[in-house]
């Protein structure tokens, strides 16, 4: 691929309050990633099935996400470059709720944290307290199994420059809303980022001001959820020590306190 096919960007659309034109990032190293052909795709892999109501493959709802994604399957044919399902337990007691697919990560894998820099705290940490059956994540097809605990976004398709529209989050909040309205009624929702945090209560219908995102931060929510609030764990707050391993190790364990009261 040519560096001039790479910053291609987008034709601006003709309404306003769209975000400037975009060109697909660039992977700075080749992937170790193995990604897995859509035709291998097995059935038993964790991922939500594209069921139209929580999860749906083919949602193209939001125009600038959905261009994105089409010019991502030209540069980059290999990748998944499609909405991305929320993986895990279908009966968990533990949902963590994220921003959105990354580029080179979830985007090119087709599961949740899977491929990036922010999966290798998050799969490590669900291994160590009992949630994953491996504490790595290669690829979808890999084998790995959460049990108790499922992981979602906010946002099921990745936005340029990891940074989804406010309408775009509101467009796309009715899936999180039918998860969460299949989710036990005394769930724990472990939010990554005021994102996550924020789409966790419009869902329920809460007002955010209510209710301060910060890091550790827990509520009880009225309808019966917890909700606890940790910081991304994306590659910057890891490296910049806003976000260390003891920190979030500290958000699970009061995690799965809460989930055995």
């Amino acid at each position: 691929m040519s560096k001039s096919s790479a910053r291609k960007a987008f034709a601006k659309p003709a309404k306003s309050g769209v975000a400037d034109p975009i060109s697909i990032p660039r992977s700075t190293k080749r992937s170790s990633v193995q990604q897995v052909a859509l035709g291998e795709e097995k059935t038993a892999n964790g991922l939500w099935p594209s069921d139209g109501v929580v999860f749906d493959r083919t949602c193209t709802d939001c125009p600038r996400l959905a261009a994105f994604l089409e010019e991502g399957r030209k540069q980059y044919p290999d990748y998944y470059c499609a909405p991305v399902a929320p993986f895990g337990d279908r009966k968990a007691k533990l949902i963590i709720v994220g921003l959105a697919p990354g580029f080179h990560g979830a985007n090119a894998t087709g599961r949740p944290f899977t491929g990036d820099y922010a999966g290798v705290l998050l799969y490590q940490t669900l291994h160590k307290f009992g949630f994953a059956n491996k504490p790595e994540s290669i690829h979808r097809n890999d084998g790995l199994k959460l049990t108790g605990a499922r992981i979602t976004n906010a946002v099921k398709c990745v936005p340029p420059e990891n940074k989804p529209l406010p309408v775009e989050i509101t467009t796309c909040n009715h899936y999180l809303q039918a998860e969460l309205a299949a989710a036990p009624k005394n769930v724990v929702l472990l939010a990554l980022g005021s994102i996550g945090h924020n789409a966790c209560l419009r869902t329920l219908g809460l007002k955010v001001g209510d209710y301060k995102f910060g890091h550790g931060a827990e509520f009880k929510l009225p309808g019966g959820q917890w909700l606890i609030d940790s910081y991304h764990c994306s590659r910057y707050n890891t490296n910049t020590g806003r976000l260390t391993t003891d920190m979030f190790e500290a958000v699970f364990a009061r995690a799965k306190a809460l989930m055995a009261d």
